[in-house]
């Protein structure tokens, strides 16, 4: 893996080359101290990744996104942004520029480099990785469809599905619902890499009222789910918030997991609250969609409309797994709509789904299930 680290501070530099050095093997790491000189560098060489700082000079991150946009610079960038309104308005935007992740960089709270050093390994190692195998799965992919080809040019050549690329699960079959006419009494959603500006696709034909409750787990930092939250009450003109601890839900809110904190459902005096935890990570995340699914399942049993939208990894197929065994609907995004197949490709694998379709047929079938 080639990496290009952008940021003009030569501290913060040194700290994602060094967290990443100690984690992964990597083929080479260069810097760049703003957005010209990565620019400069990016067409001289070609990078796998680049992580953006957003606040720089001579070209920022929002300017350097629109320049490799413009020029079809094929490098997957992952964002850094302080964890204030203001920049986390800037995320989403970089997101719709093209970013694939968006990630908090370390404020001065951090009591030392070595506690800075961890806050970037955690959230930025693992995305690395998972790119990295993610391009070793379509290097393998590429040349088993070569194969394919000269033994067989009639087979299906789209024949490697998630289940070669997670071959720990184990496909199950559970009795299907007719998607189309399923009545949900609570909506649940997942999504992670791609996910905000799949979110607001998916919302965009869903108007009040609403007469479910709305749940959705997007894998972001702190702060930035506070944005994407104002952004879909915008786009919907439905009440969106982040979920609070002990909140009895509603219908017609649509609530997001806060960033860094797994949100749940248990059954209070007052009705159905929302649990808020900072437990383990699940799948190296938190919030994670597993834990909602599988709360959700227990309790309202048959009665989930769940959708699980683009997002590296699996997590999620295990909630998916526990809403078909209560017989509740889960419809997942298609490959070809996805940013990353992911997610959805797991449930795919573990057969925990009753219909897959494109983002806008997964936008019509929302939209009808909030009509209640």
């Amino acid at each position: 893996m080639r990496i290009l680290i952008v940021d003009d501070s030569v501290v913060f530099r040194s700290q994602i080359k060094s967290a990443v050095e100690a984690s992964m093997n990597v083929t080479s790491i260069a810097t760049a101290a703003n957005g010209k000189i990565a620019l400069q560098k990016l067409e001289q060489e070609t990078f796998d990744v680049m992580t953006l700082d957003m606040e720089m000079p001579e070209l920022n991150g929002i300017e350097t996104l629109r320049e490799i946009k413009a020029r079809n610079i094929p490098v997957k960038v992952v964002v850094f942004a302080a964890q204030n309104a203001r920049s986390a308005n800037n995320a989403l935007e970089a997101l719709k520029l093209g970013a694939l992740e968006v990630v908090s960089k370390p404020d001065g709270g951090a009591s030392s480099l070595d506690e800075a050093l961890t806050q970037v390994k955690d959230q930025l190692v693992p995305i690395l990785k998972q790119v990295d195998g993610d391009r070793v799965v379509a290097n393998a992919a590429n040349a088993a469809n070569s194969v394919r080809s000269s033994i067989d040019d009639a087979r299906d050549k789209s024949e490697l599905t998630a289940r070669d690329m997670y071959p720990g699960i184990q496909k199950s079959e559970y009795p299907k619902v007719r998607i189309e006419t399923f009545k949900p009494r609570i909506i649940v959603i997942g999504s992670s890499t791609g996910g905000p500006n799949a979110l607001e696709v998916l919302f965009a034909h869903v108007k009040p009222p609403v007469k479910v409750p709305i749940l959705c787990v997007q894998h972001m930092p702190p702060v930035f789910t506070a944005s994407l939250a104002s952004r879909l009450g915008a786009i919907t003109g439905v009440e969106a918030a982040e979920g609070r601890n002990g909140e009895v839900l509603k219908p017609g809110r649509i609530y997001m997991a806060p960033g860094d904190y797994h949100m749940g459902l248990f059954l209070a005096p007052g009705g159905i609250s929302i649990k808020l935890s900072q437990g383990p990570k699940r799948c190296n995340v938190r919030p994670a969609v597993d834990v909602l699914f599988e709360d959700v399942a227990g309790i309202y049993e048959q009665h989930v409309g769940a959708i699980i939208l683009t997002g590296m990894g699996e997590d999620g197929m295990l909630g998916c797994r526990a809403i078909k065994s209560k017989s509740g609907g889960v419809m997942i995004q298609d490959k070809e709509t996805c940013v990353v197949w992911g997610m959805p490709g797991a449930v795919h694998a573990s057969g925990a789904f009753d219909k897959m379709g494109p983002l806008q047929e997964c936008g019509r079938i929302l939209t009808e299930w909030a009509k209640g």
